[in-house]
């Protein structure tokens, strides 16, 4: 069921009828669909928190739909058309395998505009992408891992092997290996973006080979879930969102959770959704990182040691002022072919069709 908030603040609401008209001639209707259950604490919980600032931005002349747990395929071409259906001016599709559907309900709608995230297709001038520069983040967290890892094998949980993920997984692990040369990295693809229990048993089976810190590009709770039930031996990181609650057990002591990577989507959103209002939008393909304010390390607690909390916090300087980017030679591809030579900087075109590995990861990259 399609649901529709009016929210007079953040947090209060009143949930409004789908086919019901919008509410008035001036009122600009932004929509969302979500790959997920707004409450997964992750991907989609920090969508949806765009979403109402949104909302909290523009006041009544703005009217917010959403559509969370869409799955990718034919039946997110089938809720992505009701929106459009039901007076969407502008349509945000948020998750990577919504790409295809939104090309297709955008050709039949030329006079909506639509905002696909993660993907490069704008088959149409009323198509555009955005995307954050996740490996910003996944670099602070290599090196945090790097420096805090007792068994020198830390791991990684990929969603699905597109570049999105490699490129977190390469930054990841260039920066732990930095940090401390001995590190290995295990790295485990769940295939999906949310299932719990998928992601919990690949964080369980990465810690029954010895590792002890995790990073995911999953979308829910489960790891840091996992990382909890050993008695401070494993340590990991909140994924898109904060991920709060697991900073401190319930008996008080440090929690797995020592830092985070949090998407913040509230900018972009206020920006496009302001652009429809005001008649200056126009197709682009975004892709902002720690400068823009939409790469965010949370609070780094005191589980981790002062120095490398210092060293963390100049690396996360260092890239917001741009004078440091995390891809930056010398750089091997993972066959010993050099990629980047000594302070070569990778460009845009090979990190968003990124498929490799670099030097001194193990195993291959599914199809």
């Amino acid at each position: 069921m399609i649901r529709r908030t009016l929210l007079a603040t953040a947090a209060a609401g009143l949930a409004l009828a789908f086919g019901a008209p919008a509410m008035a001639q001036d009122t600009t209707k932004a929509c969302f669909i979500y790959v997920g259950p707004i409450g997964d604490g992750g991907w989609t919980y920090q969508h949806h928190q765009g979403a109402l600032a949104v909302k909290e931005e523009f006041g009544d002349k703005v009217e917010i739909a959403y559509q969370e747990s869409v799955p990718e395929g034919a039946d997110a071409e089938r809720v992505i058309t009701q929106m459009a259906l039901s007076g969407c001016n502008i349509i945000f599709t948020t998750s990577f395998g919504f790409m295809d559907a939104t090309n297709n309900v955008a050709a039949k709608f030329p006079d909506i505009k639509f905002e696909h995230a993660t993907g490069y297709k704008r088959d149409h001038p009323n198509v555009s992408t955005y995307d954050a520069r996740f490996y910003e983040g996944r670099a602070v967290l290599g090196h945090i891992a790097g420096k805090m890892t007792k068994t020198n094998k830390i791991g990684y949980i990929g969603s699905f092997p597109i570049p999105e993920n490699i490129q977190g997984i390469n930054s990841y692990y260039l920066h732990a290996k930095k940090a401390n040369p001995d590190v290995e990295l295990v790295v485990t693809w769940a295939y999906t973006w949310f299932d719990p229990a998928k992601e919990a048993d690949a964080a369980r089976a990465m810690i029954d080979q010895g590792v002890d810190v995790i990073a995911a590009h999953t979308d829910s709770t489960a790891p840091l879930g996992e990382a909890a039930k050993e008695g401070g031996k494993v340590i990991g990181f909140g994924q898109a969102s904060d991920m709060a609650a697991f900073k401190t057990n319930d008996d008080g002591t440090p929690g797995p959770r020592v830092a985070s990577i949090i998407d913040n989507w509230a900018p972009y959103y206020i920006d496009r959704v302001g652009a429809v209002m005001d008649g200056t939008w126009e197709q682009q393909a975004s892709w902002g990182g720690m400068p823009e304010g939409e790469v965010v390390i949370g609070e780094i607690t005191e589980a981790v040691p002062a120095d490398v909390k210092a060293e963390a916090e100049e690396l996360i300087e260092s890239i917001t002022s741009g004078e440091y980017h995390p891809f930056t030679g010398p750089i091997n591809k993972q066959d010993g072919s050099a990629w980047l030579g000594d302070g070569e900087v990778a460009d845009d075109g090979t990190l968003a069709g990124m498929d490799f590995y670099v030097e001194g990861i193990t195993g291959d990259i599914p199809n």
